[in-house]
């Protein structure tokens, strides 16, 4: 109803509008849309008031106000009388609503008496539970602040005790859970300031230790090294005295002893890893740990520490770099010491650096890899490959070389335990094998000659038993079981047990440069070493000696014994070598060697021999005073041949002491045979003109002499070989035969010469043949009656001498 009457109210005033002024209507009418619309009125104030006619502007507001006036009258006429029955309806609540407030007022005075206690109860209750709050706080925070001191107090026990882990423990609980709930500033400001100086203070003495033990673990290990190499020198006597027993038990079972006894000893390799933890020499805690001072504890304590500091990485690079760096130092060879003094330190040193890295490598919780480990072996092993070449190349003494390659070789054995691929290293040794044994054997010649030198020549005597046991025995050159009476003369001299106990050591050597050293047949190795030394060192030495220092038959003899003696110990140095050499010596004995002295032997009978005939032909001198032209048979020997008899029969009584058979047969075969040859050579020789046939006759008898010599030696050799002896006088035998034969003539007939004449040179028979004459002719005239005219025998040698003349 009231929008109707809008409606129609603003079409009277858009009519009366028209009636007006056009412009003045207008703006009146804009003016009362934007009032109605509730639009902004600055455009029309500024409008007017540009145009200096604001009372226009009054005018039309006015006009505006009274329209509304009119509207507000005729709405009012409208709802007049609802509203004077609603005025009804408050008049008549008001009654009400004044009893309502006398009721409420009541109530609240009686409310009012009544909860005033209560309020003041429950101002007390909230006071109260206010202090309550405040003191459960107080109470929360004193805990929170004993807590913490309590870690701080901890902390600083651990601290003061050197206990860093568990001080860091602490300070990492302070940090988690109390620094943000400490009620304090003051104390949390504290803690913030001091927490990160206490974990630098910890760091720097954690450090500190673990450069100490830096320092530290330099010397144990080069203790800990040569206690190592020290183990594997005693385990490797060991099992060479277990092998020494098992090769004589094999002995003794080839020899068909039964009573041979087999034990099995089991022993412990002390000190080397077992894989228990905490009791081997190398692990932490152990008792062996504890005589060294070997402890790792300062090292995974510090590890353990960076670890919690969350430094672990950085921690993991320090100790590879600082222990890299302590290898190379370990490398550094002084030139103030002899390197010979210094190898033994010099590998310990490293021996001990790579035991406790693998140590730490097993135990230390990933401080080091594998892959470190081995870059590091790497770079040792080169850099000891170097020194050792260098080294063996500078040095100029057999021994020196040994003793630093059996001392590597311990460290390879000992490294190898560990897992340490030492390869590299023994192939260096092997390559200076042969330096090696040349100067072992530039040794052996020195002392080779020198033991030539100081030699007499005079056979020894040995006093006791041990002198026997060991000039003899010791190299097998005896030729009994049975142990002779004392004092004993030896059948040699002071050069075989001196020789023999060169070359012994020098087999022994040998087999010590060659065993462990990764090759385990080496026998033909050190087989061809030790025939290098008989052949090229020995024999040389001992030709040199028989061409310039023997003069005397005794001296001759003396060697030539020598060199019987020496054939028995050759045998013993090839079965020595073998055993030595872990070889069966049945292998051995299957492979017999000719007599590598062979020169030297031939040439000691060849020099006994040059002065026995020497010897001899001063006593063959005499033959000058036999009467080639003598008138009756003889009937004994000629003179010299009795000084030869009497001689040989005295040098036999002294050789057949000290030469063995064999020689002392080829020495009197080859006196004999130049015996043979000096007659045959006198009888061909410008002081014999002419001779008789009773003076051939009497040569006869001088080599019947000589034979029978020859076959009264069967006692000292077999009846074969005095046969053989007899026949060294085979060339005058066979010339007095056919100038006794009654057909000398024979020897021109090839079959009956091979078979009786086949020592004679045909050019001697035809000199000596003319020589063969009588002075009266009566020998040849008188045996047959007048009727002949010549002597066959005669007749028969005239023609061989012509026959051979024509040959001639």
């Amino acid at each position: 109803m009231s929008m109707n009457a809008s409606k129609t109210r603003r079409k009277v005033v858009v009519a009366s509008a028209e009636n007006g002024d056009s412009g003045d209507k207008l703006d009146q009418l804009l003016l009362s849309s934007a009032i109605s619309n509730g639009e902004d009125l600055s455009p029309f104030i500024r409008k007017t008031f540009a145009s200096g006619k604001p009372e226009t502007l009054l005018h039309h507001l006015r006009h505006f106000c009274r329209s509304k006036e009119a509207e507000i009258e005729e709405v009012c006429k409208v709802h007049y009388q609802d509203f004077i029955m609603a005025v009804d309806d408050l008049r008549s609540l008001l009654s009400g609503v004044e009893s309502l407030k006398s009721s409420i007022s009541n109530s609240n005075y009686q409310l009012q008496s009544v909860a005033g206690p209560l309020l003041t109860s429950l101002d007390s209750f909230i006071e109260a539970r206010n202090k309550c709050e405040n003191i459960n706080l107080a109470i929360y925070s004193l805990r929170i602040c004993v807590r913490l001191m309590e870690l701080c107090s901890r902390a600083n026990f651990h601290l003061s005790k050197n206990n860093f882990y568990m001080a860091l423990k602490c300070i990492d609980s302070i940090e988690r859970e109390f620094i943000q709930k400490t009620p304090s500033s003051t104390l949390r400001r504290m803690l913030e300031k001091n927490i990160p100086a206490i974990r630098a203070h910890i760091e720097r003495k954690i450090s500190k230790e673990f450069g100490d033990w830096l320092v530290e673990i330099r010397t144990v290990s080069r203790n800990l090294g040569q206690v190592a190499i020290g183990q594997a020198s005693a385990s490797r006597q060991r099992e060479e005295e277990l092998r020494i027993r098992q090769r004589q038990a094999e002995e003794q079972s080839r020899l068909s002893v039964r009573d041979t006894v087999y034990a099995l000893e089991e022993e412990d390799d002390d000190g080397y890893f077992t894989g228990n933890e905490g009791n081997d020499v190398y692990g932490n805690g152990g008792t062996a740990n504890a005589a060294l001072g070997f402890d790792l504890t300062p090292l995974y304590r510090s590890y353990h520490i960076h670890q919690t500091l969350g430094l672990e990485d950085g921690f993991k690079k320090y100790y590879f770099e600082n222990r890299k760096l302590q290898l190379t130092s370990d490398f550094q060879v002084s030139s103030m010491t002899p390197f010979l003094e210094s190898h033994q330190t010099f590998f310990a040193q490293i021996a001990g650096f790579f035991i406790v890295e693998d140590r730490v490598l097993r135990t230390g919780g990933g401080l080091i890899t594998k892959m470190e480990v081995e870059n590091l072996w790497d770079t040792a092993v080169s850099k000891m490959c170097s020194v050792l070449e260098d080294q063996f190349s500078r040095m100029r003494t057999a021994n020196h070389l040994l003793l630093i390659k059996d001392y590597v070789s311990l460290l390879g054995v000992t490294l190898r335990r560990y897992g340490y691929s030492v390869d590299a290293l023994l192939d260096v040794l092997n390559k200076h094998r042969d330096k090696y044994h040349e100067l072992l054997l530039s040794d052996c010649r020195i002392q080779i000659a020198e033991a030539l030198a100081a030699d007499k020549f005079e056979q020894m005597w040995m006093n006791k038993e041990y002198e026997y046991s060991m000039n003899v025995l010791s190299f097998q050159i005896q030729t009994s079981d049975i142990v002779p009476a004392f004092p004993y003369i030896a059948p040699f001299s002071s050069t075989v047990p001196d020789c023999c106990r060169i070359v012994r050591s020098f087999i022994e050597d040998s087999v010590s440069f060659m065993s462990h050293g990764g090759q385990l047949d080496f026998y033909d190795v050190v087989k061809k070493y030790l025939d290098r030394l008989l052949t090229e060192v020995l024999d040389d030495a001992l030709l040199k000696l028989i061409s310039t220092s023997i003069s005397g038959v005794n001296q001759a003899m003396v060697v030539a014994a020598n060199m019987a003696v020496f054939e028995r110990a050759c045998d013993f140095f090839f079965r020595h070598a073998a055993k030595l050499s872990g070889l069966p010596l049945r292998m051995v004995e299957r492979s017999r060697r000719q007599f590598p002295l062979t020169k030297a032997r031939d040439a000691a009978e060849e020099m006994l021999s040059s002065l026995l005939k020497k010897k001899v032909d001063g006593f063959m001198t005499l033959i000058e005073n036999v009467n080639w032209m003598i008138d009756e048979q003889p009937q004994n020997e000629n003179e010299y041949v009795n000084e030869v008899i009497i001689f040989l029969e005295t040098l036999l009584s002294t050789a057949q002491q000290i030469l063995p058979g064999q020689v002392l047969k080829r020495v009197l075969q080859d006196v004999l045979s130049h015996i043979s040859e000096t007659i045959v050579n006198f009888l061909v020789g410008e002081s014999v003109k002419k001779f008789s046939l009773n003076a051939v006759m009497g040569i006869d008898v001088d080599i019947k002499v000589l034979e029978s010599f020859a076959e009264n030696q069967a006692s000292l050799v077999s009846e074969e070989e005095a046969i053989l002896l007899k026949k060294a006088l085979v060339e005058a035998r066979q010339l007095v035969n056919l100038l006794l034969s009654n057909n000398p003539e024979n020897f021109l007939n090839p079959v009956i010469r091979e078979r009786s004449y086949n020592a004679l040179d045909y050019r001697k028979v035809a000199i000596i043949s003319e020589k063969l004459k009588d002075p009266s002719e009566r020998l040849f005239g008188t045996f047959g009656s007048r009727g002949y005219k010549q002597n066959p025998k005669k007749k028969s040698l005239d023609s061989l001498i012509k026959r051979l003349k024509d040959v001639n």
